[in-house]
């Protein structure tokens, strides 16, 4: 039998400790949020999900999901509400509320926000060949990328390397209760 997960209340929002089943609501769960970044719900809390990851984003016009990148395993996204402008293999494609995305392993890609108001997106992708592997995937240069501000300038597989400069110019997502409105 599969116990329930271990949970605990902190100042940031409800997280799970440990494998186990559990249900959260994404207004209880422990966000992450810097202007200029989005808010990002951390669904997994300190579990750390082994074989697949799902998280929800917010993303303001203009605010990258990720830098733009390639992964050995397959994600996926839905966008929910508001619109969003998708970066895949130096093309731009429009995303609106509920189309969406299957990006195989390998497939270079990013969401920005779009339109005038908040995009909401459901992230999930595999772990099956990214954690704790060097060969998880990278961030490649590409012209589109940069034009948005979501692209690196020099290849790298180092997530440190990829964000120094938003990190510089943001700053991290720091951990943070729900905000009223993220969500519709």
């Amino acid at each position: 039998m599969i116990p329930e997960a271990t949970r605990e209340e902190t100042e940031h929002g409800t997280v799970y400790k440990a494998d186990g089943w559990y249900v959260l609501n994404a207004r209880d769960a422990r966000w992450y949020h810097v202007d200029g970044r989005g808010a990002h719900c951390d669904f997994e809390g300190d579990a750390e999900f082994s074989q697949l990851g799902a998280n929800i984003m917010v993303l303001q016009p203009g605010e990258a999901m990720a830098m733009y990148h390639w992964e050995a395993d397959q994600e996926d996204f839905l966008v929910v509400s508001g619109e969003a402008l998708l970066l895949i293999e130096g093309e731009e494609r429009p995303l609106k509320a509920w189309d969406f995305v299957h990006c195989p392993p390998k497939a270079k890609h990013t969401i920005l926000g779009a339109g005038n108001g908040p995009c909401v997106v459901v992230a999930v992708g595999a772990r099956i060949d990214s954690v704790d592997n060097p060969e998880w995937g990278g961030y490649t240069v590409d012209e589109v990328a940069l034009r948005h501000g979501a692209g690196v300038e020099t290849e790298t597989s180092e997530p440190e390397t990829a964000y120094a400069a938003v990190r510089a110019k943001h700053g991290l997502r720091d951990p943070k209760r729900y905000v009223d409105g993220w969500l519709p």
